[in-house]
């Protein structure tokens, strides 16, 4: 994880385990660090947070740990959406976490084997620890960091917004204590000259005027730098005013589809080219108040068919010049979304390594409307377009801060732009030449092409020896034989945490987002 997009939920189970009076280790993994020698040899309980492109270095990781004695656990946006797998690797997989939770594991704190205890409270947790409690594991990650640090800060839970493809979409709307968000704020302004903060709502602002009144009352202007994602529907002219007022500097916005969820961006029922000429007026407005905007949009939705959807995000990359498209292929993250079961009822969803899982290096739903060259042959078009050399000056000439306008130019010519089109490319080439990867891609095939398996092994490096047996490999169906088996209930709530034994009664006998 970099350093500067740090998860808070793990700060949060560190807090509630030193609470329980235990001592604490924590590591944020960045790639570089050598776990095995960093952490201490005699841990009793690990807990990792994953998301799912990280799941088979947790799983390795598990294996290590269980090897020297340790209980395991697993949390984070993976234990949530592929419960049924992870269990096989883990002795717990947590979903919904509170202090509570947390309690339970410590207290039982023993192997269940062969398969691990599923545990989730009744909903998120109503408060989180605050800045000052978290902070002794939030500064050794921001050391991490290069020059520019960010500290990480939660203002909300949930959205209001019903994404078919979101991990949030089920999840109620709820802000956090306005009274602890002032705190945590005047804390931050004693620990750096000119923090940055990176607010990790799903949608930051839904409450716009209790959120802007906290920070104004907390924060002098011009003493601390905001980075948020929000929807375009919140971000009408007067709200940028006090955006800029306070301090903002980056918004990500989801656009997401021109053929769909326009209630996300203020388009009604507009579609197509209308919605695009909308959409950029609209941002070309933010950007007059806050320097950088990151639009997100999500490719292969089921909406899409033809040229046509490439073609307008093409037109808005003229219309709105100095915005950077962040492009994600549509992925079914198991059971983060209602929407999954209807792709894995009509059996398109493919088995690719979740190491691939991370919303670019592979689409693991057959696009409903393209066959796969075809499909792979507008990516490739759009992201040539939208990292060519005249779309990279654009948008740097289109800026006027310094800062932004170079962070384009490098996240255009590095992995997310230059190595992206490199990628999808070579992708493209093997659908042709090689007939394994194609049945692959095809669904008529299981057999992981050797494309995927090498990148694997050379990815986990050392680690690669500690993977357990099978767990390259998961059911991408699991989540629909769960709901048709009930084969994961009933789950562990509030309560006593059962023994080994009782654990196991509540077993699986199969294997099995958009996460965030």
């Amino acid at each position: 994880m970099n350093a500067n997009l740090a998860s808070i939920m793990p700060q949060a189970a560190a807090v509630w385990c030193e609470e329980a009076g235990h001592d604490v280790s924590f590591i944020c993994y960045t790639g570089f660090e050598d776990l095995p020698r960093r952490l201490p040899q005699a841990l009793e309980v690990v807990f990792i947070g994953a998301f799912t492109q990280a799941a088979q270095l947790a799983y390795a990781l598990s294996s290590l740990f269980r090897a020297r004695g340790a209980v395991t656990v697993l949390g984070g946006p993976h234990a949530r959406c592929y419960p049924e797998d992870a269990r096989q690797y883990f002795d717990y997989v947590l979903g919904f976490t509170d202090r509570e939770v947390i309690r339970q594991v410590l207290e039982d704190a023993g192997p269940h084997r062969p398969l691990g205890l599923h545990l989730q409270a009744a909903a998120q947790p109503a408060a989180l620890p605050t800045l000052r409690e978290r902070w002794k594991f939030i500064e050794p990650t921001l050391e991490k960091a290069p020059t520019i640090k960010i500290v990480p800060m939660l203002g909300s839970l949930g959205c209001p917004y019903t994404c078919s493809f979101c991990i949030d979409a089920t999840v109620p709307y709820r802000a956090l204590d306005f009274d602890t968000m002032k705190d945590d704020l005047r804390f931050l302004l004693g620990k750096f000259r000119r923090p940055r903060v990176a607010w990790h709502d799903p949608n930051f602002g839904v409450r716009f005027d209790e959120y802007m009144d906290a920070i104004e009352e907390a924060v002098p202007p011009g003493r601390i730098d905001f980075i948020a994602e929000s929807s375009l529907s919140l971000l009408s002219e007067p709200h940028l005013v006090r955006l800029q007022r306070n301090g903002f500097k980056a918004i990500l916005p989801g656009v997401e589809s021109w053929f769909d969820l326009g209630n996300k961006s203020r388009t009604g029922r507009h579609q197509g080219m209308e919605k695009v000429r909308r959409v950029a007026d609209h941002v070309n407005t933010i950007q007059r108040y806050v320097p950088y905007v990151q639009t997100n949009f999500v490719i292969g939705l089921d909406v899409d068919e033809g040229p046509e959807p490439f073609d307008l995000t093409e037109r808005f990359v003229d219309l709105a010049p100095g915005a950077f498209p962040g492009y994600s292929l549509l992925s079914a993250f198991g059971r983060a979304a209602p929407l999954n079961l209807e792709y894995q009822g009509a059996h398109r969803v493919l088995p690719f390594p979740f190491h691939f899982l991370d919303n670019n290096h592979a689409m693991n739903v057959r696009p409903a409307h393209y066959s796969w060259p075809e499909f792979y042959d507008q990516v490739i078009r759009l992201t040539t377009y939208t990292f060519s050399w005249r779309a990279i000056f654009r948008r740097y000439q289109a800026i006027k801060a310094g800062l932004p306008r170079w962070m384009n130019v490098v996240r255009g010519i590095s992995s997310e732009g230059f190595g992206r089109i490199r990628y999808y490319t070579d992708v493209r080439h093997r659908l042709d030449a090689d007939r394994q990867f194609r049945d692959f891609f095809e669904g008529e095939s299981r057999a992981l092409p050797r494309f995927f398996h090498d990148r694997l092994r050379r990815d986990l490096g050392d680690l690669w020896e500690w993977l357990p047996p099978g767990a390259v490999h998961h059911d991408p169906n699991a989540y629909l034989k769960a709901e048709r088996t009930h084969s994961l209930t009933p789950l562990l709530r509030a309560g006593r945490a059962p023994g080994p034994a009782e654990g196991q009664a509540h077993g699986l006998t199969d294997r099995s987002r958009s996460q965030g």
